[in-house]
């Protein structure tokens, strides 16, 4: 069973997107800052993250520069998942290693769970 984190602070849609990828067999983690996905790193290992990018405090840059320094990282795809659709802060986001830059308003969480299973195989 993969196991996924998902860092949003939208606690509605962090937990819809939760249900179905629990209903698809996905062991699935909560993170609604950047500070409680970074410390569910330090202790564990998730096969892929999906990141919003406007989160309270720092946002998914800021996540993304932060998990650069911790062990065991560099191999776990990231998925943006945010409604920002800023060019500047897309550049930023694959140059600090995302695999792919979804626009939340452009996907149902079903068709969120068939992208995330591409980065799964």
């Amino acid at each position: 069973m993969a196991r996924i984190l998902i860092v949003e602070d939208e606690k509605i849609l962090a937990e819809m997107y939760k249900e179905k990828l629990l209903e698809d067999g996905f062991e699935t983690y909560l993170a609604f800052s950047c500070e409680e996905g970074i410390n569910y790193l330090k202790d564990n290992k998730p096969d892929l993250i999906l990141l919003d990018i406007l989160l309270p405090k720092e946002n998914g840059i800021s996540f993304l520069e932060k998990i650069k320094n911790l062990p065991n990282i560099e191999n776990i795809p990231i998925i943006a998942f945010s409604n920002y659709d800023e060019p500047k802060t897309k550049k930023q986001a694959f140059a600090l290693g995302v695999k792919a830059y979804l626009i939340k308003t452009q996907y149902t969480p079903k068709q969120l769970v068939k992208e995330i299973k591409k980065f799964l195989k």
